[in-house]
């Protein structure tokens, strides 16, 4: 649905409304003017979440040590300390380390048993 606002000149306003509103969120009159000048400074930009100083580097060469990677992140999201969209990333790399691990273990047992054939 389209916002029902009409412009000075006319014409409808273009813009979609929100969903639980007849209108627009520039156009909603629900919403103050300085949540819409706070919004509009911001410029669209994305709230990106910074870690307070920098998070200790991590060893991870095996399934076993991304496990402990993974608890430990659940816990800290889970106490308050870690925002969910990093852990959120944490996880989404942790899945291709794992790959990446496994890939390199099956590598491994390849070279191993092409020895033993190749002998």
């Amino acid at each position: 649905m389209k916002c029902i606002y009409i412009k000075e000149g006319g014409e409808q306003c273009n813009a979609f409304a929100m969903g639980n509103s007849q209108f627009c969120y520039l156009h909603n009159p629900d919403i103050t003017d300085e949540e819409k000048r706070i919004n509009q400074t911001k410029g669209g930009k994305s709230n990106i979440i910074r870690v307070n100083g920098s998070l200790p580097l991590i060893r991870a060469k095996t399934s076993q040590e991304v496990a402990g990677l993974l608890e430990k992140t659940i816990n800290e999201v889970r106490s308050g300390e870690l925002d969910p969209r990093i852990a959120n990333t944490i996880g989404y790399l942790a899945g291709h380390l794992i790959k990446a691990i496994e890939v390199g273990e099956v590598e491994k047992r390849i070279n191993a048993i092409e020895e033993v054939i190749n002998k």
